[in-house]
């Protein structure tokens, strides 16, 4: 039996190893200098626990298992690629966007995927446009239906995307919904448990979330993709919940934007949602009724860009800085979290040093407290690099939006936060059309409009005490 006098020595040297061993693997494999800092010195100071945070929270498991569900899906998208028309180059975009055909070319080499021609894409403002079209099509479905979201409340809205799904199965439509294991239990019931109960095929996205069974806590499922008949598409920052429908007068309301479309860049939705569901789930979907014959039926050239913890080219990440290098006039950022590390803050300050007008709108107060006082103690460095900054009143905007001079459109469900560009499972998707773009250069000019701009001496004259709780917050930002 060991002596009391010896235990402490040995708990010591267990920590010292288990501490060496965590931090080792940090600086391996964190490719952010700033969380490779961060988890280190949280291993070393906090005996045992940093360690242990670090093992759930911070160590990449998934990447070898999702590259080889990835080649699996490359191989058979390649075989089904003369159901498509054939893809646009870069250097062949309408006039109107040849001036940031690099941007194009980037993003092609990050993602790896055809620019295609021929669709069409309707913005939807909010639950109260975007939820009807949804349910729209649900209702219309033949053949198969495809739903993925972060977040899916068993709430007003939610009901009536259960009763529209279960409808659909019941006529025999080929039904499969995904909702991330985390987004999931912010409803009581379940979503997933009230569809299990009416028969429909339903999975949570690494839903364990008990430690020792659950090692990806950390690495979330953020997309948002509907795919009715492999032929039209829902995709954008918008999760299921009551409190994006503003008629609803729900106590939580947040302004949102989604968008609809057709075409040949609908495929890429329905291979992101694949890959998704064979992870989850183990079941392959590459029927011709999950993925049909897709034609021509409008004039936006469009690509999905998606990126996740399992790839290695942090996709969403290098096409932010993309669309600033090439930007020549005007960038406009509409994102509710706002956390751009070293490099994106660089990019931004050479984009303004180049003469772009650069405008980025936040919402005035954040939904997630931490976050918006991480946010605010950055701000100063965005004001700094002559950026204009506009703070969105009430009700929370949660819109996710980037235009680049009046030609670029990308939207979906990434942020501009650590969290979306390294950690999340993403889903962009970048257009390439002169009337979107005026669309939404009108939509986001009636944000700004309705905002107040920040200002370098409003964050400088607060009180001493809330400069130094949100500096604190913003050195978690990595984490955040």
């Amino acid at each position: 039996m060991l002596s009391s006098a010896l235990l402490p020595y040995l708990i010591g040297l267990a920590d010292l190893v288990l501490a060496a061993i965590a931090s080792s693997h940090a600086i391996l494999h964190k490719r952010e200098v700033r969380a490779a800092i961060g988890w280190v010195g949280l291993i070393w100071l906090v005996p045992f626990g940093g360690a242990l945070l670090y093992l759930i929270l911070g160590v990449n498991r998934i990447r070898r298992r999702g590259t080889r569900i990835q080649e699996e899906i490359t191989l058979l998208s390649d075989s089904r690629a003369a159901a498509l028309p054939p893809p646009v180059d870069h250097q062949d975009l309408p006039a109107v966007t040849r001036s940031i055909g690099g941007v194009a070319r980037a993003v092609g080499e990050v993602t790896q995927l055809p620019l295609l021609p021929g669709n069409r894409v309707d913005p939807l403002v909010c639950g109260d446009e975007a939820y009807p079209a949804m349910i729209a099509a649900i209702e219309s479905a033949s053949s198969t239906i495809m739903l993925q979201s972060y977040i899916f409340d068993v709430d007003r809205a939610g009901k009536e995307f259960i009763e529209a799904l279960d409808r659909a199965h019941r006529r025999g439509v080929a039904v499969r919904v995904l909702i991330d294991g985390v987004g999931a239990a912010y409803s009581k019931p379940k979503a997933t448990q009230v569809l299990r109960q009416r028969g429909v095929p339903v999975e949570e996205f690494m839903g364990q979330l008990v430690p020792w069974r659950m090692p990806y806590l950390n690495l979330r499922n953020h997309r948002k993709i509907l795919v009715v008949d492999g032929r039209i598409g829902f995709t954008g920052g918008m999760n299921i919940r009551e409190g994006t429908v503003l008629s609803l007068d729900s106590t939580y309301p947040v302004r949102d934007l989604h968008f609809r479309l057709e075409g040949p860049v609908v495929r890429h939705l329905a291979e992101t949602f694949a890959r998704d569901w064979v992870f989850a789930s183990g079941e392959e979907l590459f029927s011709p009724g999950w993925f049909p014959r897709l034609q021509m039926c409008g004039e936006a050239v469009a690509r999905g860009v998606s990126d996740g913890p399992d790839d290695e080219f942090e996709r969403l990440y290098n096409t932010f800085l993309a669309a600033l290098s090439g930007a020549d006039e005007t960038v406009r950022i509409i994102t509710p979290y706002f956390l751009p590390d070293n490099a994106l803050l660089s990019a931004l300050r050479t984009a303004v040093l180049r003469g772009v007008h650069v405008d980025v709108v936040l919402p005035l107060r954040s939904n997630l407290r931490v976050v918006g006082w991480a946010m605010s103690g950055q701000l100063d460095q965005v004001l700094d690099a002559g950026c204009h900054v506009w703070l969105s009143p009430e009700p929370f905007d949660h819109t996710k939006l980037i235009l680049v001079d009046g030609s670029w459109v990308f939207f979906g469900s990434g942020n501009w936060d650590p969290r979306s560009y390294r950690l999340n499972f993403e889903f962009n998707v970048e257009v390439y059309d002169r009337e979107l773009a005026e669309r939404m250069e009108v939509f986001s000019a009636e944000r700004i409009a309705a905002s107040r701009p920040a200002s370098l001496a409003e964050l400088r004259d607060r009180h001493l005490a809330l400069r130094l709780r949100d500096g604190v917050a913003w050195l978690f930002s990595p984490y955040l």
